[in-house]
């Protein structure tokens, strides 16, 4: 596994000898931008499927230790997003294929640990309940497993839950381990060949068309010389930072703006050992407008441990990535202890704890998402013919991993 400048041209020769004749000219058949969870499952769904040369470019020392180490870890059921949406599509795909995984052992080489505890959209309103049988009318049609049921019988169920005019209940949702899924495709990819460069930002990109072959220039994090690469295929699953990676190629009236929404999550230790035992179901307050927030759930790991978040901070003052405060700070514990009163009374401020945080990839302004609903981008670029680029690629993306990278794979499959 290829770990700095000096590996890649140690090995280098051996690289070209995995390729189809098909890739003669090219040190890869395909680089994949940014090993999350979502690339690593692009990288290796390619890797195993193309006969290819694949190249994962890292910019961290491991791979999924960005967004994928930031997320609630939810195996979201696809109950919001429109039928016709890659978010809706993409999500129910992915889930099924990650409980299939699951059931038939193919985790059980590189064990995936994960649960279907299921979820509880809960309502506090007339509103709120309206919303809950919109919901539920919408899960029917895309084929989403769900049941109403009444305050009564949520209070009968989840003694420590408010749920004043009833809940929608998700048998579908569960947990996983982020790191051990990402590890799993890792696995499944170097396996069959492919190749990861950790430690390696990308520099620039450009397109030769006489050759047909993308010229990318790469750095060592930590060292000034670079070093260039060539491959027939970029796929751009740069996460936070796709939208920079994409502006590196394509023409100025073609770039795409970064916009950035935080996510901060609390820890709980409850004051009073009766209520340790919250819920055994993961409870969400009614989302905000377009499902641009799921608002502040309850949500615990596979270890028990209970959690609060994320909630909804626009960073609309950070233009770069690179500017993100990753820090959880005590106003937000503050906002957050009040919406999560209303469906666990019972929580006393003292017992949250700033915990850790995560930040969304968005396309849209704070202003735009209230307004209209932001899908997922994967398309090969028109006029840079294998340069795949994915944007947006936020909540639901680990529920969603698996069946992007089919998504992409059959893209070039065309």
């Amino acid at each position: 596994m290829i770990r700095s400048r000096t590996n890649w041209l140690k090995y280098g020769q051996l690289s070209r000898s995995f390729s189809s004749s098909r890739y003669l000219f090219s040190d890869f058949s395909h680089v994949i931008i940014g090993g999350g969870v979502v690339g690593t499952a692009i990288a290796s769904e390619i890797q195993g499927s193309l006969s290819s040369n694949v190249l994962i470019v890292e910019q961290h020392e491991k791979l999924g230790m960005e967004t994928t180490a930031r997320n609630s870890e939810v195996i979201h059921a696809g109950l919001y997003y429109p039928k016709d949406s890659l978010k809706g599509q993409l999500c129910i795909k992915g889930k099924n294929m990650i409980y299939d995984a699951y059931n038939s052992g193919k985790f059980d080489s590189v064990q995936v640990p994960l649960a279907k505890c299921g979820k509880w959209v809960v309502a506090q309103t007339e509103e709120e309940l309206e919303y809950l049988h919109k919901l539920h009318k919408h899960a029917e049609d895309v084929g989403v497993p769900v049941e109403l049921i009444s305050s009564k019988q949520a209070k009968q169920l989840q003694p420590n839950i408010n749920a004043s005019y009833g809940a929608l209940v998700s048998p579908t949702t569960g947990i996983i381990s982020a790191h051990d899924l990402t590890l799993y495709f890792e696995t499944q990819f170097e396996n069959s060949g492919g190749t990861v460069s950790l430690n390696t930002k990308l520099e620039a990109i450009e397109y030769d068309k006489s050759s047909g072959t993308y010229r990318l220039q790469l750095k060592d994090v930590g060292e000034d010389s670079s070093f260039e690469i060539t491959a027939d295929n970029v796929v751009n699953s740069a996460g936070l930072y796709a939208p920079k990676v994409s502006n590196l190629l394509l023409p100025t009236e073609r770039h795409y703006e970064s916009h950035f929404a935080k996510g901060s999550y609390f820890g709980y230790s409850p004051t009073d050992d009766t209520k340790t035992k919250v819920s055994d179901v993961l409870i969400y307050p009614c989302p905000n407008p377009n499902a641009s927030s799921l608002g502040v759930h309850l949500t615990f790991d596979l270890g028990g441990q209970f959690r609060f978040g994320p909630d909804l901070e626009w960073l609309e003052d950070v233009e770069n990535a690179e500017e993100i405060n990753y820090d959880v700070s005590v106003t937000n514990l503050q906002t957050a202890f009040k919406e999560i009163q209303r469906y666990f009374p019972g929580i006393t401020e003292s017992s949250l704890q700033p915990s850790y945080s995560g930040v969304r990839p968005k396309l849209l302004s704070a202003a735009e998402n209230k307004k209209n609903f932001a899908d997922f981008i994967i398309k090969e670029e028109e006029g840079f013919p294998g340069f795949v680029n994915l944007l947006g690629i936020e909540s639901p993306g680990l529920t969603s991993s698996w069946a992007i990278a089919e998504y992409v794979k059959n893209i070039y499959e065309k």
